[in-house]
């Protein structure tokens, strides 16, 4: 898979020696909780290990990137895509800034812009889709600022902590994509 570079970062392949930044933030709650039910549970090391083996492998419906500072490439976060549906030109994006000490300074932005650059002028896909917890304003403000549109809202669907939170439904269009991009080149 090919380095994508941004202007601090470089969306590079996995690595095993990324295992270490990954177990950082496994078992963090307040970066796990912003993601998917998958982390429940406290993860293992041994489902550390298989993920990234399984990753390394080209195993599953999944392909992504480690998000790398550009001058060090060492690991701040990754990038992944999941179910590509190569019939119709769709696929699903995941996001997260693993290091604590990295967020708000725009590296998923960043991140989020090269991911787009690759899913529609190199992959040709239509659409780029997420699903983001309302309570995490942070990623939804950074998905917006991306282009990314509000196009549905499963109410009530994600349970923590005692209370029940819609899960936005996000899309960014090639459409989308053009138009941003015609309106950077002026």
């Amino acid at each position: 898979m090919p380095k994508l570079y941004g202007d601090r970062i470089v969306l590079r392949e996995y690595r095993v020696e990324d295992i270490v930044y990954m177990r950082g933030w496994v078992t963090d709650p307040e970066i796990v909780d912003n993601l998917s039910d998958i982390f429940l549970y406290p993860q293992t090391m041994n489902e550390t290990e298989s993920y990234l083996n399984s990753v390394l492998e080209k195993e599953g419906d999944h392909r992504g990137f480690v998000i790398a500072h550009r001058e060090t490439d060492i690991y701040i976060g990754q990038i992944d895509l999941f179910r590509i549906d190569w019939k119709n030109r769709t696929t699903e994006m995941g996001i997260v800034i693993g290091d604590k000490e990295q967020h708000g300074k725009g590296y998923g932005t960043e991140a989020i812009g090269v991911l787009q650059q690759f899913v529609f002028d190199r992959l040709g896909l239509n659409r780029l889709q997420l699903e983001v917890y309302e309570y995490n304003q942070a990623a939804i403000q950074c998905y917006l600022k991306c282009g990314f549109q509000e196009e549905g809202r499963l109410r009530e669907r994600h349970f923590i902590q005692g209370r029940y939170y819609d899960v936005l439904c996000m899309g960014f269009l090639r459409s989308d994509y053009e138009r941003l991009k015609t309106i950077r080149m002026s």
